[in-house]
């Protein structure tokens, strides 16, 4: 028992009824109650109270009061005696909860500083995010060098991509390809041996092929797309050796990836996504719902663009408005084909006007047929990908 000098015992009584009695209480009364009882008992009741703040928080839909319960519940669990068992861990779970609280009341910069707190900790995944949102690529690059070992089985794949982009994003390509060339070597390991689908290996030497190209290696690339479409040309033949539901996060988080040179350069005072995170799992709240919410204008300015006659704008527009309506569908859990599908054959359609340019129908068909592909429209990504592919310059290695 705590030293209860100076504690109200007919509060401490009232608490005591109103938790044991039969009507249960709302989280609001239960917070009261907790609060008062911490006092005399810390050990047992400010554990409880944190749980209490973290439900309250989810309960509520005011950002700021949101923000006050997670700040509260981090406050608490700093007060844990050192001898509470996983008291650590419970503060970096308090610290990951009011971050996000944060993040999604945009307050970046004290968001931003409770990751850097976490990264001190070992938890340096969100501070990466973070900088590469804030144009920061070389930081985190660097702060992922640190910890992401190629190899390492403790390693994802995950990890990698963002590595990889993060990199990339900071013009050091030919590191960015390396890591990438360990992505896509264990996705052919893993699809060799039936251990993943080839669907994945796909997607993953798409990208490759377009950081290929990125770094003026056009032999590597044609090699690349040439790898994909035989893969493709066997799962038109004979279907998915592996059994698959939901693998379409890695294509839509790749497809993103590939829209980042369509957008303007991330700022810390103009966040945009980190690319090559998955939205849901990785993108920090504000951000993400900001790169939603710019659909309606996309679709305005898309609208503007075909009264203009301006193709290639229409174009360059129509495709950033695809890969936010890919996202929004892959992450909305509503997957009917059709309410995507004319995104994409929109894109076709304006990249076989002429004045389009090969190169703008090779990029359409192309993401035409990752999407097929995720949707297991075998056949049809195939033709897509074979006809992209008349397109792609002929490159012997001399």
């Amino acid at each position: 028992m705590g030293d209860t000098g100076g504690i109200d015992q007919d509060a401490v009584m009232r608490a005591r009824v109103m938790l044991l009695g039969s009507d249960r209480p709302s989280s609001r009364e239960e917070i009261e109650a907790y609060r008062i009882l911490a006092e005399v008992s810390p050990r047992v009741y400010l554990p409880k109270l944190a749980h209490a703040l973290v439900k309250r928080g989810w309960e509520l839909r005011d950002p700021e009061a949101h923000v006050a319960l997670r700040t509260e519940a981090v406050d608490v669990v700093r007060r844990y005696d050192a001898e509470v068992p996983d008291r650590e861990e419970q503060l970096l779970q308090a610290l990951s909860g009011y971050e996000h609280a944060l993040f999604a009341a945009h307050r970046r910069a004290e968001g931003r500083a409770v990751c850097e707190e976490l990264a001190e900790a070992g938890r340096y995944g969100r501070l990466a995010v973070v900088l590469a949102e804030e144009g920061r690529h070389g930081e985190a690059a660097d702060l992922l060098g640190r910890h992401v070992a190629p190899g390492d089985a403790d390693v994802s794949e995950w990890s990698l991509i963002e590595w990889a982009a993060a990199l990339d994003a900071a013009g050091r390509h030919e590191e960015a390809l390396k890591v990438f060339t360990d992505v896509v070597d264990e996705a052919r390991h893993t699809a060799g041996a039936d251990r993943s689908p080839l669907a994945s290996l796909v997607w993953k030497l798409e990208q490759y092929a377009r950081m290929l190209r990125a770094a003026g290696r056009p032999a590597d690339e044609a090699a690349a797309r040439r790898e994909a479409l035989g893969l493709l040309g066997r799962l038109a033949r004979g279907g998915e050796p592996v059994s698959w539901s939901n693998i379409q996060a890695s294509w839509v988080t790749l497809l993103v990836l590939s829209g980042r040179p369509g957008e303007p350069a991330a700022t810390p005072g103009a966040p945009l996504p980190a690319f090559g995170v998955h939205p849901v799992h990785g993108w920090s709240p504000d951000v993400r719902e900001e790169y939603v919410a710019s659909i309606p204008e996309l679709e305005r300015q898309t609208d503007g663009l075909r009264e203009s006659g301006d193709l290639p704008g229409l174009i360059a527009a129509q495709r950033r408005l695809t890969v936010r309506r890919a996202l929004r569908w892959e992450t909305s859990g509503r997957r009917a084909e059709e309410s995507l599908r004319p995104s994409f054959d929109e894109g076709v359609d304006l990249a076989r006007h002429p004045g389009a340019g090969p190169g703008a129908l090779a990029r359409a068909l192309t993401d035409r047929s990752m999407f097929l592909l995720a949707v297991k429209r075998y056949e049809e990504a195939h033709a897509d990908s074979a006809e992209a592919a008349t397109f792609q310059p002929i490159v012997t290695r001399t």
